[in-house]
């Protein structure tokens, strides 16, 4: 059993946000696999799930706001007794210019909120997927505001083309090829 959780915040207010691209990550992954995302409130999350040859495998959008995401996380992670290594976490990652994904296990939060909140209720020995949002602007603005900015249309453009990567990325993880990794839009 696996689980692959996007990140982000509820509500329309944040749809197309930096802080959102792990969430708008997986829904599009969700989608390419033809799963639907329904709300448990049990678990505060979306949740969608399908087999992956014999693995179970469950896609995980907490409905919490980015911050709380590791409770959500943990309440799943509980009730089916999926360990810390068996986890992926999709992310923004400001360190990161836009256009880059890459692959890790563990290590550091890097100052990322939702993947402190994660770390502190589960452990950090998850697999990640950082999503590099970074650009010009972020020098210009506060943390917290850049995060919660809009991407423009090239940006856009940008994070559609890499979306098989980060898919192809989901999938390493479910398959169990997962590994540090880092890629570069063309």
């Amino acid at each position: 059993m696996k689980l692959v959780v996007g990140l982000g915040n509820p509500g329309a207010e944040y749809a197309g946000t930096r802080h959102n691209v792990g969430a708008d990550a997986l829904r599009q992954f969700a989608q390419a696999q033809q799963v639907a995302l329904r709300p448990q409130p049990k678990y505060k999350a979306l949740i969608g799930e399908y087999a992956a040859g014999s693995e179970k495998i469950y896609l995980f959008i907490p409905t919490t706001y980015y911050n709380l995401s590791g409770e959500a996380v943990r309440a799943m992670c509980e009730y089916y007794h999926i360990a810390p290594s068996e986890v992926l976490v999709v992310h923004d990652e400001l360190a990161l210019p836009l256009g880059t994904v890459r692959t890790r296990v563990g290590g550091s939060d890097a100052g990322n909120n939702g993947v402190k909140s994660v770390t502190q209720h589960i452990g950090q020995d998850t697999a990640r997927i950082r999503i590099g949002i970074g650009n010009e602007l972020r020098e210009q603005m506060d943390d917290a505001d850049f995060v919660l900015s809009k991407f423009n249309a090239a940006e856009r453009a940008t994070l559609a083309d890499l979306q098989h990567v980060i898919e192809g990325c989901i999938e390493d993880f479910i398959y169990d090829s997962f590994a540090h990794t880092t890629h570069q839009a063309d």
